[in-house]
């Protein structure tokens, strides 16, 4: 039997029409914009590779930081259960994509690689096996076709 169903209704406007809408090829500028209801506005842009601005962020980053930040809220609940003391989490993650002769692509992996700092007399094995639960459970990491490995270093608080 299915579980609940959730609903993330998003907005994304285009910002870049410079006079002339799509009438060019390089006539517009691909800046957009993220926004839902009560939230601040996200200001994206196409990869710098793809004529974006590179002071926005772009769906690429944004996928990258999902699939962190997925992980990382599922690896804090895990260890708060566990009893094993969090006291910093910083993710440094890195997405890989490759581009097709034709322009299209697709991502080839994600790395997560967050440093964490845990109380001392934590116990670090503890730790591991929340990632492991952190990744199993993570809605995003379930829902992408292509892997993402954690890669975790541990430091004593």
């Amino acid at each position: 039997m299915p579980g609940k169903t959730h609903h993330y209704p998003v907005t994304v406007t285009w910002t870049g029409n410079t006079g002339d809408g799509t009438a060019k090829p390089n006539g517009y500028s691909k800046d957009h914009e993220v926004s839902g209801e009560g939230k601040p506005v996200i200001p994206v842009s196409s990869d710098p590779a793809f004529n974006g601005d590179p002071a926005r962020w772009n769906p690429e980053e944004l996928l990258v930081a999902s699939l962190s930040q997925c992980h990382m809220l599922w690896f804090l609940s895990r260890c708060a259960k566990a009893g094993v003391v969090v006291t910093a989490y910083v993710d440094r993650a890195e997405g890989v994509m490759i581009e097709d002769r034709d322009g299209g692509g697709r991502f080839d992996s994600v790395v997560l690689r967050p440093e964490i700092t845990l109380a001392n007399g934590a116990d670090q094995k503890r730790a591991d096996a929340q990632h492991h639960e952190a990744h199993r459970l993570c809605f995003i990491a379930n829902s992408v076709n292509f892997p993402v490995t954690v890669e975790p270093v541990y430091r004593a608080g």
